[in-house]
């Protein structure tokens, strides 16, 4: 009989996690991990933090060592690209021709950065971040300070890049076409608060108010914005969301809409083609409906979870959505989903102002998401909270002296 295999396309952290999993499960057939950039998985959130920031060596960034992958016996293919996947005849064509057949199949093929398509955006000096190539090429250009730096979008990316041009000296201007910072993520609300935070740092906030394009000779000199405003700069980093990449498994028929449909299970509509990470839109079986987490610890732990249910385990990944940021001297980490029209109303507990406090989205009543800024070890209880779907005591919410165990 020929040997097992389970390939998986994408040497991301889901996927190498992945790979890990078949192993420490006792998996012992063949694991392929096929990965388009020539770097061995890596971990993303150091591109916009650590790495960027020159307080994390490249190599702490991977996943697992080389030798890692040759002692498991997981064959690493990087440099390939992936261009068709057959599920009738079970095979993963390679860019190279190659056929790679396969038992059963994992995509965590990612995201990529959403492009602006305005005039002028193919000048020299605009920065995307989504790989460590691109996060060494925008160190190397903020790293020495004194330059002019416009941000393009004011979510995740663009509000720690813009902290990280800011901590090397340079002039940072963030523009944003919704009304606060983090808009769609947090609402209003908490928006505001990281509006403050980088204004007090010296960055200049244009809300409400687009990209229309650039200006430069080769080199863009200039961002012209919605309201025909014209500001000065030597580099653009544009962070505006991602797009999941899902082309793979649209070519291979699979059923896709703002990312790969997968079940509770992170099963495809093909029963032996799964995803996890970025890519996949998850049914949530804690919150009654689909997902897409483009978060680190969904990748974290999808990959394992995909894992565990090509083996045959039974599997729900019902994991709280969790997201963590370091912006100058905030630390924060995000449990749940605090998007406008999930919530009714956010309510505080501790030190606003002192940047040492807790936000909580409710709605009906019930915790949907928390957020504890430079609060530490209460991320468990949040998302506890969260799980019960019990209404709380608004009033003792807000105290801090009432433990958050003691409100389930």
């Amino acid at each position: 009989m020929p040997e097992e295999t389970i390939v998986i396309v994408g040497a991301s952290l889901a996927g190498a996690k992945a790979a890990e999993t078949l192993r420490g499960e006792g998996y012992g057939g063949r694991v392929v991990l096929i990965g388009e950039e020539v770097e061995r998985p890596y971990e993303r959130p150091p591109l916009s933090k650590g790495f960027l920031l020159g307080q994390e060596p490249r190599e702490r960034t991977h996943v697992h060592d080389r030798e890692w992958y040759d002692h498991n016996r997981v064959e690493l293919r990087l440099g390939t690209a992936a261009t068709a996947v057959d599920p009738s005849r079970h095979r993963v064509t390679l860019a190279s021709g190659e056929e790679v057949g396969y038992d059963r199949l994992l995509l965590a093929t990612g995201a990529s950065p959403r492009r602006l398509e305005v005039p002028g955006a193919r000048l020299q000096g605009l920065y995307y971040l989504r790989t460590l190539a691109d996060a060494a090429a925008l160190r190397e250009a903020i790293a020495p300070g004194g330059r002019r730096v416009v941000v393009a979008g004011a979510g995740w990316i663009g509000l720690e890049t813009a902290a990280a041009a800011r901590a090397y000296g340079n002039d940072v201007t963030v523009i944003e076409p919704e009304p606060t910072p983090l808009h769609a993520a947090l609402g209003p609300e908490v928006g505001g608060l990281f509006a403050d935070l980088h204004r007090r740092h010296g960055v200049i906030l244009r809300l409400d108010e687009g990209v229309a394009g650039f200006w430069g000779a080769g080199q863009v000199s200039a961002v012209v914005t919605s309201g025909g405003a014209e500001i000065p700069a030597d580099v653009v980093i544009v962070g505006i969301g991602v797009r999941p990449n899902t082309a793979l498994a649209e070519r291979a028929g699979l059923e896709v809409s703002d990312g790969v449909l997968v079940d509770q299970s992170l099963r495809t509509s093909d029963p032996d083609i799964f995803a996890a990470g970025d890519v996949a839109a998850a049914y949530h079986p804690l919150l009654g409906r689909r997902l897409r987490v483009e978060h680190w610890a969904n990748a974290l732990d999808g990959g394992p979870a995909a894992a565990r249910a090509m083996l045959g385990r039974e599997v729900s990944y019902d994991r709280v959505p969790y997201f963590f940021t370091d912006q100058y001297e905030l630390g924060m980490e995000l449990s749940g989903v605090a998007a406008p029209g999930e919530y009714d109303e956010v309510v505080y507990r501790g030190d606003v102002a002192g940047l040492e406090f807790m936000a909580f989205w409710l709605s009906g009543g019930r915790v949907v998401a928390g957020m504890n800024v430079n609060v530490w070890d209460v991320a468990q209880d949040v998302q506890a909270l969260i799980r019960s779907g019990e209404p709380v005591d608004r009033a003792r919410l807000a105290d801090p002296k009432t433990p958050l165990a003691d409100l389930l």
